[in-house]
């Protein structure tokens, strides 16, 4: 079996555009892959492009090892966000049609099942209005669609400081959710890497008393010291990695000590494999996985494939029930969540199909997602370009 080509999808909602890509062959079998770029999804289309040329058509769709290396190593540069996540594409594709080939899941094929189902959380479900009443009342609906874990960001705008009246107000949100959700329902704590050391620890200890269950990205991902400062003065576990794009560069992280949880991106780090592997090296230093997931349902589809055979898995985070809840329809076979979990899917490849007559209805925007610009959370672009 040899790869004949590729075709890219992009799926396009206001706030993130979804790029899809085929992979076809010569025997009929077609997998698909998917993730999510930011201000990139033309230089990502552009790569691919070069890529199908230089590297994927002719390939055997088996030989996914050798694929990866040729596409991460063989153009000499040094492999950023764009070509990791062409990679991840790619690669999720040929894992896709290697499992239906042989009529197994992609879990089936590394290792087989630790788990029957994977717990998720919500994201997305706070695009409304940013008072603790609003809050309140979205909270309230996640737990009764039987999600047992959700995350939010409460900081509105800030950036390294955040001024007393802003805190305060973050801490209402919080309260607020909290309240909603009761005491049994995990509530993750977003910074999106925006605040000093001092701020991110002075806002945990403030929010201590409502029980994260972790604190995400308190510092901008680029200085392990200033992650460090803050995980040796919490007690709050510290989640981080979505913005790292080569497993190669956890290393300093794992010596470090300071991340509880990593949330590497299937889609921005190579594919399943490179998942795969650093959950391993995870698991070495006793850190639990749980992927960033804000793509669609394919993405989804091959996050569920690495949970279901790693033993340090934690949980997968989930937006499609609230943001943008129309994209599932582009994907036959979507992962849903029941009662807060997704089944382990048994189907062959990734268990799912990409419609391109839907997909086609929902062209590409100008997406844009500004979380220093007032109105950030409702995701909407008219009002968040600051």
């Amino acid at each position: 079996m040899r790869i004949t080509g590729i075709s890219t999808h992009v799926v396009g909602t206001p706030w993130r555009n979804l790029s899809y890509v085929q992979v076809h062959t010569d025997e009929g079998l077609t997998g698909v892959g998917e993730t999510r770029m930011l201000g990139r999804t033309d230089a990502l289309l552009g790569y691919l492009r070069e890529a199908e040329l230089n590297h994927i058509a002719g390939s055997d769709p088996f030989a996914i090892e050798d694929l990866v290396r040729r596409m991460k190593y063989g153009d000499y540069g040094r492999a950023g966000e764009i070509v990791m996540s062409g990679i991840a594409v790619v690669e999720m594709a040929c894992w896709d049609i290697k499992g239906k080939a042989l009529g197994v899941p992609v879990w089936q094929l590394l290792g087989g099942r630790v788990t029957d189902r994977v717990k998720a959380y919500a994201n997305g479900w706070y695009t409304t209005e940013r008072t603790p009443e609003a809050y309140h009342r979205a909270a309230r609906a996640v737990v009764e669609r039987g999600y047992r874990a959700l995350k939010i960001d409460p900081f509105g705008t800030g950036h390294f400081e955040l001024d007393r009246q802003q805190s305060l107000y973050a801490v209402s949100l919080i309260e607020a959710v909290r309240d909603a959700i009761g005491p049994d329902t995990e509530l993750m704590l977003e910074m999106h890497g925006r605040f000093s050391p001092a701020t991110a620890v002075r806002l945990a200890h403030e929010l201590a008393p409502f029980d994260p269950a972790w604190l995400e990205e308190p510092v901008p991902p680029e200085n392990l010291k200033a992650l460090a400062k803050v995980a040796g003065k919490v007690d709050i576990p510290i989640a981080t990695g979505e913005r790292i794009h080569d497993r190669i560069e956890f290393r300093e992280l794992f010596e470090s000590g300071t991340a509880d949880i990593i949330q590497p991106d299937v889609g921005h780090i190579g594919g399943i494999l490179e998942t795969r592997k650093l959950a391993a090296t995870a698991e070495t230093h006793y850190t639990l996985v749980a992927p960033h997931n804000v793509g669609g349902s394919v993405l989804t589809a091959a996050s569920l494939q690495v949970a279901g055979c790693t033993p340090n898995f934690k949980i997968l985070e989930h937006f499609n029930d609230f943001a943008d809840a129309d994209i599932k329809q582009v994907v036959k076979g979507a992962p849903q969540v029941v009662d807060g979990y997704f089944e382990l899917p048994d189907a062959p490849g990734l268990g799912v199909e990409l419609d391109v007559d839907a997909a086609a209805e929902f062209p590409q925007q100008q997406a844009r997602f500004d979380l220093w610009a007032e109105g950030w959370e409702k995701r909407d672009p008219s009002g968040a370009r600051g």
